[in-house]
């Protein structure tokens, strides 16, 4: 046999087992849009939805929601509650460990919780952890760290004490804030922890590269307890806040998963893409903020007025396409342990009557035609949809009080940044999509105590004593009541302007499989899979 022969037929028997190996070889990569660029990937400062999309593909709380929006075992395999429901006593999965192939122990949980709590790390999102016993008190620098009620019972026993009964409680460990870090890792690495390279992740992912505005791109862990049930090997998001591009790119099959698009497209899109087009019902408030430390925003008179003189109606059938519903309460409709929300009083009146009573609000201040001029100036997050609804409102107030408004637009984490690092403003659109399914975390924002997310620093010490209240009330009846008489009087003194009851916007390529819509907005990479 000539040489040329063996090299032919070696060649033919390397490309028929090329050829037969592909399919297995093949890498299986999910593109996915993600609506803006992370502000970071630090646990303890993280606070928006975009940012918590990434961390908990790459690291795994004690609790974590499953496809369907459902709170299911994460890093615990299983808990055990006290009979007067304050501890809790969570058991790790022994095969629990870090992208480093160290073990995820009770004392790294210890060790991410405190660090939340400690005034040093000045976590803006702390105050979500407080039913953990002593966590205000060591946030508020009034004990020692090592007063927080969790302790390692041993390296797989976690042991976590409230400060009282809290049924939503499994619900929180699954937010961002509560997500573990390596203490090792940490120590080692310092701020340096959330880069790429040096992260030591415990979640299904790990870090691998993070291009800003860009791309970051999420690799397949091989150390994570579930590895095996993993169908997708890397996750790419992309940062892209321009929705007409998300969609863009989304048409091009470029992007498997595009998150928010622009409401007027919703039924050009529908007909294009049919069901590849989501639109889920979402425990979610849209509202404008006023920043009551400043005139004339600080008068309940000219909050009512600006309030009331917005047509919530057009804005969710002209910009939103009935995507949305007009909202007149802070907690949205659907919260099931909390019955129908207290709306604004003037909620079933007619746009007509509400303009009217606005003027006469308006007059009473001193502000408008024959007082003094309106200046106004609106913030929002840049994209299309909050634009059109600034410009519709904008219009309102010209019309209905003569006002001159001007606009101004950052890119979704600059805004937030700026109003959480309490920024001055007139007004401020925002957001809040439920951390857990609970009326006191929308009427929280509004306490005065909360430094990082009441935007417009609203004081009032009625509606503190109620919040305070409900916080130690164990009859849920009782407690439900309290929460609304504290709704009845935000919505009566309106700090804030809720406008619409949200729902997710998502594009869903038909390759994706275990999708599922859910009010969590949850969708984990790791519970999809891409059929070619």
């Amino acid at each position: 046999m000539t040489l040329a022969k063996i090299n032919l037929r070696t060649a033919m028997l390397l490309g028929s087992i090329l050829i037969g190996a592909s399919p297995a070889l093949a890498e299986t990569v999910l593109h996915r849009g993600n609506a803006g660029e992370p502000q970071t990937l630090d646990q303890a400062h993280t606070s928006i939805n975009i940012e918590a999309f990434i961390l908990k593909d790459l690291f795994e709380g004690l609790t974590i929601y499953d496809a369907a929006g459902k709170i299911v075992p994460g890093a615990a395999e299983t808990w055990d509650l006290s009979d007067d429901g304050l501890v809790y006593t969570f058991k790790l999965r022994a095969d629990a460990k870090w992208s480093d192939g160290s073990p995820v122990t009770a004392g790294d949980f210890v060790f991410s919780l405190q660090r939340v709590e400690d005034p040093k790390t000045a976590a803006g999102y702390a105050n979500i952890l407080f039913p953990v016993k002593n966590a205000e008190k060591v946030n508020k620098g009034e004990v020692p760290v090592d007063q927080l009620g969790v302790k390692a019972i041993d390296d797989k026993t976690l042991e976590i004490t409230l400060e009282r009964p809290t049924p939503f409680f499994l619900e929180l460990l699954a937010h961002q804030t509560a997500l573990p870090i390596s203490k090792a890792s940490f120590e080692k690495s310092g701020a340096d922890f959330v880069k790429p390279g040096v992260m030591v992740s415990n979640g299904a992912y790990k870090l691998t590269a993070h291009v800003p505005n860009d791309t970051l791109t999420v690799e397949k862990n091989p150390s994570y307890w579930d590895v095996n049930n993993v169908k997708i090997d890397k996750v790419i998001f992309y940062p892209i806040d321009d929705q007409a591009a998300s969609v863009r790119r989304f048409e091009a099959k470029e992007m498997d998963l595009a998150y928010n698009f622009s409401a007027d497209q919703l039924e050009r899109l529908r007909g294009s893409l049919g069901d590849q087009v989501h639109v889920s019902p979402a425990l979610a408030t849209y509202y404008y903020a006023f920043d009551t430390r400043q005139e004339p925003y600080s008068d309940v008179r000219v909050r009512r007025a600006l309030s009331m003189a917005v047509d919530r109606d057009f804005l969710a059938k002209e910009i939103y396409s009935g995507s949305q519903l007009p909202s007149y309460s802070m907690v949205p409709p659907g919260m099931e342990n909390y019955g129908e929300p207290s709306k604004a009083d003037f909620a079933d009146k007619s746009q007509l009557d509400r303009e009217d009573e606005a003027l006469k609000l308006m007059k009473e201040a001193g502000y408008g035609e024959g007082g003094k001029p309106l200046d106004i100036e609106i913030r929002y997050n840049t994209n299309p949809n909050h634009e059109r609804v600034a410009t519709a409102v904008a219009d309102m107030w010209k019309n209905t009080f003569g006002a001159k408004v001007s606009m101004v637009n950052l890119d979704v984490s600059s805004h937030y940044a700026y109003l959480q690092e309490g920024g001055k403003f007139n007004v401020a659109r925002a957001g809040w999509v439920a951390d857990y399914a609970d009326a006191e975390n929308f009427l929280a924002l509004s306490v005065s105590a909360n430094k990082t997310f009441n935007y417009g620093h609203f004081e009032n010490k009625d509606f503190d004593a109620l919040m305070k209240s409900s916080y130690t009330e164990q009859d849920p009846t009782v407690r439900s009541k309290l929460l609304y008489d504290a709704e009845t009087l935000l919505m009566k003194e309106q700090p804030v302007a809720p406008l619409l009851a949200q729902a997710e916007l998502w594009l869903v390529s038909n390759r994706i499989k275990g999708w599922q819509d859910n009010a969590a907005n949850e969708h984990l990479s790791k519970f999809l899979s891409i059929a070619e």
